[in-house]
């Protein structure tokens, strides 16, 4: 990070316990859908000590869910190679969205800067973004909502394991709308014009295309493909 003075009406970034604590609650809301991951972890046959071994070893959120659901019988050199593209398709958005953060932690030093962002996941980011967005400048808000969801994305691995037969159906508790229901109430008040939802809009329709007549997991790639590539000829247009 460089050493960039901040504005007056933007207070450099900073470390409080205050802001700490606020982060850690904020999270509150998504915490139920880490069940799910465990469940599913269980039903594709993997031990208690290889799920919490992946809780505790890899901190991917929607790659994992999309890793165990393609997750084959018996692994191979092909499997494992399309599971590896897959996760990197999937995880690359944290380049992007890490570099969000340069804006608010550009004042802090190096050391302090770059580990917290080890711990962005896509809950964590829309609420810091929003935070940053109403003034806010603690950096503890990001690092204490990160640690908070890493915690219970790990622990709640073990009632989502034993839990794996009544949480098989996510859909009778209503698990399946946590994650869904929280994006997008912190999606609609980041609305900015047609112009930024255009890309989201093509991933979309393209991913869907591809789902209906090719099956398979090749929808993720070319998705996002489309996403970023109208997404560039779109700023490009407006420069």
């Amino acid at each position: 990070m460089t050493d960039v003075a901040s504005s007056p009406a933007t207070p450099a970034a900073h470390w409080t316990r205050e802001g700490l604590l606020q982060g850690a609650r904020s999270v509150f809301p998504v915490l139920p859908g880490t069940l799910a991951f465990g469940a599913l972890c269980a039903q594709k046959k993997f031990t208690l000590l290889e799920v919490q071994g992946f809780m505790g070893f890899v901190y991917g959120g929607m790659s994992q869910f999309v890793a165990v659901q393609a997750w084959p019988e018996t692994l191979t050199t092909t499997s494992i190679a399309t599971l590896a593209l897959l996760t990197l398709t999937v995880n690359i958005r944290f380049f992007l969205m890490s570099a969000t953060f340069r804006s608010w932690f550009e004042t802090l030093p190096a050391w302090q800067a770059y580990p917290p962002l080890l711990l962005i996941t896509d809950a964590g980011w829309l609420l810091s973004l929003r935070y940053r967005e109403r003034g806010g400048s603690d950096a503890s808000y990001f690092l204490g909502g990160g640690l908070m969801l890493y915690a219970m994305w790990f622990v709640a691995a073990l009632p989502g394991f034993l839990l794996a037969e009544q949480l098989a159906n996510p859909k009778i508790y209503g698990l399946d709308l946590v994650f869904p229901a929280f994006f997008a109430a912190m999606l609609v008040p980041a609305w900015k014009g047609m112009t930024t939802a255009a890309p989201w809009a093509v991933a979309g329709i393209v991913a869907l295309t591809v789902q209906h007549f090719v099956g398979g997991w090749w929808f993720i790639i070319a998705g996002s493909i489309a996403g970023a590539v109208s997404a560039g000829l779109l700023g490009g247009a407006n420069d």
